[in-house]
């Protein structure tokens, strides 16, 4: 019976049907004193098991350590959408996949969206987002949820997961696919300044419609990957895989000046690949640098007639991308930096878009599924040469690592490494918190959680206001 309840446990994928309130927590080792304020994360926990969904569509949850002269408490909380709600008061599943209504929902009803991507605080205001809806207000303290926020009604239809904050200007930008409803190559792209106003918002036509999880932004170039992840509404209402890997459409990615329009989009191409994740890019001169975690082929998607992608080709793999905008060529190389499997790339978020010194990611066991596998963290420097390594006990595994300073003032990459560990044999979860330049030496202090965070997307941090 032992034996068998560890093989079910062998991932932390599953939901877990509560949500909770721990004011004291056990700390092993010390926090740092300076760590005061709150890591939120966000990550799929249906709150109903729905047939054929996909792991992706759950409904998002929030999960908040909060960190204070060495104590630490926690909270979690699922961010009530409509699509929440609706399920919440029925007393069952109403919805599959991608807002697909299941047979025997009533009539009438709209897909409100998972929330279940990314949580970001900017202009006063906390955001859980993902990828196909407005983003959703959270109330900092009790992860009430507010409602949706479209700028004063300036913001309509999709918004990335993956907003990127001007660490000099505070203004936010953003991009949405589907912009001209589901399945439809137009994107979106805006702009919110630091007093949350928006300042600019226009949509243009993409090569193809694809999933684009994540965009890229420098300080004067805003690039847009369109990579062959395919949506097709076609397939969609035959019953086939809405979103398919078609690698003979390759690899686009337009480069629009920062002051510039749409009209202006240059399109570079290459060898078809997958990215989820950008690290950081920069300008160097004529060219921009992109760090990405590639896949040769998309990992969790099948081919348009559902045979999965190559599990070989489908890990992920810290790589660059250079652009040459002198007009010498239309194609951008892709180099990889490393062999490791990885995923979940942090920076020092006070370089975005700016060169920088320090990169982390969550790295995988080559052996296993690249999802649901991630179980150690390496430190890389501005060319991506290794710096640290951890690895976890075998079967536990690691959140994506969220870099927190020092102090406003202290230099690139002084600080610490936040992420969730899921300890295996335990079932339960823990708060590690990391030297973040020295993650070799193992955490420095842990947070003990009596039960588990299932592995999610993103987090970030929030110092104390």
């Amino acid at each position: 019976m032992q034996q068998d309840a560890i093989a079910e446990r062998r991932h932390n994928l599953a939901p877990i049907p509560f949500e909770a309130d721990a004011p004291f927590l056990k700390v092993l080792g010390e926090l740092p004193r300076e760590l005061n304020g709150t890591l939120y994360r966000n990550g799929p926990n249906p709150q109903f098991e729905s047939p054929g969904a996909h792991w992706f569509v759950g409904d998002g949850m929030l999960h908040a350590f909060h960190l204070e002269n060495g104590r630490a408490s926690y909270r979690n909380r699922w961010v009530r959408t409509p699509k929440w709600l609706a399920e919440h008061d029925a007393g069952r599943a109403l919805f599959g996949g991608f807002g697909r209504k299941l047979p025997d929902a009533p009539a009438g009803l709209t897909d409100g969206g998972a929330a279940n991507t990314n949580i970001v605080f900017h202009a006063g205001k906390l955001l859980a987002l993902e990828e196909a809806h407005l983003p959703t207000e959270i109330e900092a303290g009790t992860l009430a949820t507010r409602g949706y926020h479209n700028y004063q009604g300036r913001v309509a239809g999709s918004f990335t997961a993956h907003p990127k904050i001007d660490p000099l200007t505070g203004e936010l930008v953003f991009f949405g696919y589907n912009a001209a409803g589901p399945l439809t190559p137009a994107l979106s792209y805006g702009s919110i300044d630091a007093s949350g106003k928006a300042t600019r918002f226009e949509r243009f036509e993409a090569p193809y419609a694809s999933m684009v999880h994540d965009f890229i932004v420098t300080e004067n170039h805003v690039l847009f990957p369109i990579l062959p992840i395919t949506g097709s509404m076609e397939r969609a209402m035959s019953g086939r895989p809405p979103y398919a890997w078609e690698p003979d459409k390759g690899a686009y990615v337009g480069v629009m000046k920062g002051n510039g329009t749409a009209k202006d989009i240059v399109w570079f191409r290459a060898e078809a690949c997958y990215v989820f994740h950008v690290m950081n890019a920069w300008e160097d001169g004529d060219r921009i640098i992109a760090d990405v975690m590639q896949f040769e082929e998309a990992p969790l998607f099948p081919h348009p007639d559902g045979r999965p992608t190559d599990p070989e080709k489908s890990r992920a793999r810290h790589c660059r991308w250079t652009f040459d905008l002198s007009g010498n060529t239309d194609r951008f190389q892709q180099t990889y930096l490393d062999d490791l499997t990885g995923e979940f790339p942090r920076i020092d978020d006070r370089r975005a878009g700016l060169k920088s010194r320090h990169g982390w990611y969550a790295c995988a066991n080559p052996k296993l599924p690249m999802f649901g596998a991630l179980s150690g963290i390496v430190h890389v420097d501005g060319n991506g040469k290794r710096l640290g390594h951890y690895l976890l006990p075998t079967g536990d595994t690691i959140s994506e690592p969220v870099f927190v300073e020092r102090s406003k003032d202290a230099p690139e990459g002084d600080g610490w490494l936040l992420a969730v560990i899921w300890r295996a044999r335990e079932n339960r979860s823990d708060l590690a918190v990391f030297n973040a330049t020295d993650v070799e030496a193992g955490p420095v202090a842990l947070v003990l959680l009596g039960h588990r965070v299932p592995d999610g997307f993103h987090g970030n941090w929030v110092g104390a206001q």
